[in-house]
């Protein structure tokens, strides 16, 4: 899907961190700085007009009144404007930057090299999968501040007619070539695009005009609301109608009925291309799968101690099942398992202050994942405004797993993560709102893991969620890899996923699909958390007692997000000076 580094994390996810406390070490700006600096915030003033945001008078990045341009005509424009952009920052010796300037460097070539590589294989051919979608988070998911902004959201609902039009060109181009997700991964999703064909003031587009703020007069709030029912009646739903029946007739038949990306146009050299994209190293798929066989092996020898702590007395299968089945771990109502997150995400209020040097003074809030993606969404999702529990069929979400979910979705984790990227403004224009999967999933799963050590995890049976869920990322470098490189079936990942973890059947079939239509996203978890928390054992090895974790998580969090190999490089240059200091 193009532009996911610079459009996801303001539509949906979670934007990265940019706080001013861990620069390069400062050093005289020379002509090359100058020369890379032009031409990165070119870049980024071009991205925003392309993608449809703009920069605010306090440096946010908000919504324009219009949606991209997704034809083929303006990506190839697109490619060609990257290619220049990437000859230009090669042709700059990187010995004449400065070191801060080097990683601007380092992480613009990653972002236009990935790009270029999506425009290779013409991936705007195949704009859905089982997770992800051009037609969810078009309705805003965050109050808007002004009449303004509220006009810019009914430009953008009137623009959904072209924007869908042109997704759907793509989408039968994809057909012909064979570039479609599996259908099995498809099926049920066409439920998220009926959600939103509701009329009048049942659509979820008119929510952000049922409280609107105080300073918008009341005789310009009816104007409002009165255009924002003329667009969702003229535009919205009829572009929801007219792709709801194409996706129901045309593209869900049609959709290919293999699993493997091998079976793609170029799928092997696709399929090295997303790892490269996800991870950001260059690790190879046979590599990447031993990996996660050695971390399957280390974590069910770790789970067995923890059932035998728990006192349970059969077998790890056992386990599983008591698990899965057993009413105590079930939440009666969908506020008990809030109430359940809630709690933990304010136990790591009182720890926090221990671990991080910087804490965010934004708030988030925790809700239930919207009902249009619900039944097939992950169990949670962590952004700015928000931290997200998936509360559909209460029971395949035990609550055992919560405490390692909220501390990864909520705090430390991604809505952590998105309010200091909001109160920082130290780093350039192009590296704000972006999102590097290895660096940011690395993080979240890495904060359930220090869970242990702030004391989240108050019984065995929650140890053993957390368990059970670095498993399941473990599992994912295995299964990944074997479905898109070793040609394993649908089954075969289901029943390898069901038999390692304490995921529920629904949410092992669910990830699974995940998988399967998203090749090499899953792998930048377990990937980044195994950086970052190598990482730290290099600097508490090379520090002793001198190791302050604060400096260490703050180092990380005011980078930003950035590629696995930059960050390598400034943590050991961290240590280097605490060395000498």
């Amino acid at each position: 899907m193009t532009f996911r580094f610079l459009a996801a994390a303001a539509l949906a996810v979670a934007a990265l961190p940019a706080i001013a406390v861990a620069q390069a070490p400062a050093t005289a700006p020379t002509a090359a700085d100058a020369k890379l600096k032009a031409i990165y915030d070119g870049y980024a003033t071009w991205n925003g007009q392309q993608t449809g945001y703009f920069e605010d008078p306090e440096g946010e990045s908000q919504p324009s009144d219009f949606l991209p341009r997704v034809d083929p005509a303006s990506q190839l424009r697109r490619a060609e404007y990257l290619r220049d952009v990437l000859a230009q920052v090669k042709a700059i010796p990187a010995g004449q930057l400065s070191a801060e300037e080097r990683d601007n460097a380092a992480i613009l070539t990653t972002i236009v090299e990935a790009e270029l590589a999506n425009a290779r294989f013409r991936e705007w051919e195949m704009p859905v999968n089982s997770d992800s979608n051009f037609w969810t988070y078009l309705d805003t998911g965050t109050p808007l501040r002004d009449a303004e902004a509220y006009r810019r959201y009914i430009g953008r609902m009137r623009d959904i007619p072209r924007y869908f039009g042109e997704q759907v060109v793509n989408m039968r181009e994809g057909l012909r070539r064979g570039l479609t997700p599996p259908a099995i991964t498809l099926a049920g999703r066409d439920g998220s695009i009926e959600s939103f064909t509701k009329a009048g003031e049942a659509n979820a587009f008119y929510g952000a005009f049922k409280d609107m703020p105080s300073t918008i007069t009341a005789d310009e709030q009816a104007r409002l609301r009165a255009e924002g029912l003329a667009a969702i009646k003229q535009a919205v739903v009829p572009a929801y109608q007219k792709l709801l029946v194409f996706y129901r007739g045309t593209y869900l038949p049609g959709a290919r009925k293999t699993v493997s990306a091998r079976d793609l146009p170029d799928g092997d050299a696709y399929y090295r291309s997303e790892i490269r994209e996800y991870t950001t190293t260059d690790l190879t798929p046979e590599e990447i799968h031993k990996i996660g066989l050695g971390e399957v092996a280390r974590l069910e020898r770790a789970m067995q101690q923890t059932m035998r702590d728990a006192g349970f007395k059969g077998s790890l299968a056992e386990f599983l099942t008591f698990l899965k089945t057993d009413p105590q771990f079930i939440a009666r109502t969908p506020d008990e398992l809030l109430g359940v997150s809630s709690y933990v995400a304010k136990r790591v209020d009182g720890k926090l202050g221990d671990y991080f040097g910087l804490l965010p003074r934004r708030r988030f809030t925790i809700i239930p994942v919207p009902e249009a993606l619900a039944p097939f969404y992950t169990a949670g999702r962590g952004g700015l405004e928000s931290c997200q529990m998936n509360t559909y069929n209460l029971p395949v979400r035990q609550l055992y797993n919560i405490p390692a979910l909220t501390l990864h979705e909520c705090a430390p984790g991604h809505s952590f993560q998105a309010a200091l990227s909001v109160e920082g403004k130290a780093l350039p224009a192009f590296r704000r709102n972006l999102y590097f999967s290895g660096y940011g999933e690395g993080w979240g799963l890495y904060v359930e893991w220090l869970g242990n050590l702030m004391g989240i995890y108050r019984t065995p049976y929650e140890k053993f969620g957390q368990q059970s869920y670095e498993m399941w990322r473990a599992a994912r470098l295995v299964i990944d890899t074997g479905i898109h490189r070793y040609g394993w079936s649908r089954a075969q990942a289901i029943d390898y996923l069901a038999s390692h973890t304490a995921l529920s059947q629904h949410e092992v079939e669910t990830e699974v699909d995940r998988y399967i239509s998203w090749p090499g996203q899953a792998l930048a978890y377990k990937l980044g958390e195994l950086t970052i928390r190598r990482l730290r054992s290099e600097a508490e090895t090379a520090l002793g007692p001198r190791f302050d974790q604060r400096k260490f998580h703050d180092l990380i969090l005011a980078l930003g997000a950035v590629p696995l190999p930059v960050l390598e490089s400034r943590v050991r240059a961290y240590i280097a000076e605490a060395r000498k200091a």
